[in-house]
């Protein structure tokens, strides 16, 4: 008996303990028949540092609107659809099932996307980062602080294409790209 992951459609995660063999897994998964469920991709252990040499996803990409499993899987299939509950089951350099347990998946699960930042850890340093726009003068920025440039312009002062300025709420509309256009409903002309 080993410990695999279950991962649940709504994306939640599961440890779950396993008796049988590997063809007999879609039932863990709450499937009544193995059809499409099979292995769709093993991430190697390229560190030592986990007790596994891999890690295999066993489901299906085919299923019913609405059944599409919600959880975040590494690349390469991250942007692959799977549907309904699926299974992560974890193999020694022996290729026999070995435990894997939802801390050493959650471990794993970072280092196969390259880490992540936590923002609580860097909050300070951010706080104390200084304003980019403090040592720019203020006739170069907008009413809101905004560095006037090509792309930010003053709010009060919108310039059309002949380049006269027109204040807020004082758009011409005497030039229209539309125009009325007779059409003849018969097949006579």
């Amino acid at each position: 008996m080993v410990k695999i992951i279950i991962i649940e459609k709504n994306g939640e995660l599961k440890e779950s303990k396993f008796i049988a063999e590997k063809n007999e897994l879609y039932k863990k998964c709450k499937f009544k028949k193995p059809d499409d469920f099979t292995l769709r991709h093993t991430w190697l252990n390229k560190k030592s540092k986990f007790s596994f040499k891999k890690v295999s996803l066993y489901a299906r990409d085919k299923g019913k609107a609405n059944t599409e499993n919600k959880y975040d899987l590494p690349p390469p299939v991250d942007n692959i659809l799977y549907f309904g509950t699926c299974a992560l089951v974890a193999t020694d350099d022996d290729d026999l099932n070995t435990d894997l347990t939802l801390e050493e998946w959650n471990k794993f699960y970072e280092h196969l996307f390259g880490g992540f930042e936590n923002l609580d850890d860097t909050a300070i340093e951010d706080e104390n980062e200084s304003d980019e726009l403090d040592d720019i003068p203020d006739e170069m920025k907008t009413k809101s602080g905004y560095l006037k440039d090509d792309f930010v312009v003053d709010d009060v002062e919108i310039q059309n294409q002949d380049d006269t300025s027109i204040s807020e709420g004082e758009w011409e509309d005497d030039i229209s790209e539309l125009e009325y256009e007779d059409y003849c409903y018969s097949d006579e002309d």
